[in-house]
C-alpha cells in the first residue's frame, strides 16, 4: 500500500520501544527520512521546526535503532518499534511524557552479556560461567529446591527473594544454552489457545 502524505509532504510517526512496548514519542518523515532510516538503521525524521533532516541523537547520542517499520491501516501514519539507546524525550526523560522507559528482563540479559564480554574477575556471572553448563544447571536446581522449602513456610520477604534467585539463575542457564527469556515467551505465545 502507498503511504499517504499531507500537504507538506510528511507522515506522522509513532515511535514505540520494541522491548516494552512504550510509546515513546512523536515525530513527523518525509519519504527522504523514511529510505535514510531503512538503510542505515537509524531513524531519522523531518524536524517542520528546523527544516530539514535529522537523526534522533545526533546531537544526544540517544539514538533509535530500527526494529520494524509499518504503516497503520489507512496508510497515513507509522509506526516504528525501536530498540532506545538512551533516554529518548531530550528532557532526559525514558519518553516525551516524562515517564521512564524500563525493561527489567532487558537490563538483567544486558548485565549478564556485559559481564559475560568483559570477563571481570570478580563478577560473579562470568566465575559461574567459567564453571561451565553443569555447575549453571546445578544452581538453578539448587534455587528451585531452596524456592519449594520457603513457599512452605509463611515468610513471603524470603519466598520473594529465592524467586528472584531462581529466575536470575534461570536467565543465566538460558543464555548459557544460547536461548533468552524472549525464547521462552515465544513458546508460551504458542500454547495460547484461541
Amino acid at each position: 500500500m502507498e503511504l499517504k502524505y499531507d500537504s507538506n509532504g510528511l507522515i506522522p510517526a509513532i515511535i514505540q520501544d520494541s522491548q516494552t512496548k512504550t510509546v515513546l514519542m512523536l515525530g513527523y518523515m518525509n519519504q527522504e527520512a523514511i529510505q535514510i532510516t531503512k538503510e542505515s538503521g537509524w531513524v531519522t525524521f523531518y524536524s517542520r521546526s528546523k527544516q530539514r533532516l535529522w537523526m534522533k541523537g545526533e546531537e544526544s547520542g540517544n539514538r533509535l535503532k530500527l526494529a520494524e517499520m509499518k504503516s497503520d491501516c489507512d496508510a497515513d501514519a507509522l509506526l516504528i518499534k525501536v530498540v532506545p539507546l538512551g533516554p529518548v524525550c531530550h528532557k532526559g526523560t525514558g519518553n516525551c511524557w516524562g515517564e521512564e522507559n524500563f525493561d527489567l528482563i532487558t537490563y538483567l540479559q544486558t548485565t549478564i552479556e556485559d559481564r559475560l564480554s568483559k570477563g571481570t574477575p570478580d563478577s560473579y556471572i562470568a566465575s559461574l560461567f567459567e564453571k561451565g553448563l553443569n555447575k549453571i544447571a546445578q544452581k538453578v536446581g539448587e534455587e528451585a529446591v531452596e524456592l519449594v522449602i520457603e513457599a512452605k513456610d509463611n515468610n513471603d520477604e524470603l519466598f520473594l527473594n529465592e524467586a528472584a534467585d531462581l529466575f536470575f539463575h534461570y536467565m543465566l542457564l538460558l543464555r548459557a544454552k544460547d536461548h533468552s527469556v524472549e525464547d521462552v515467551f515465544e513458546v508460551l505465545k504458542g500454547r495460547v489457545k484461541a
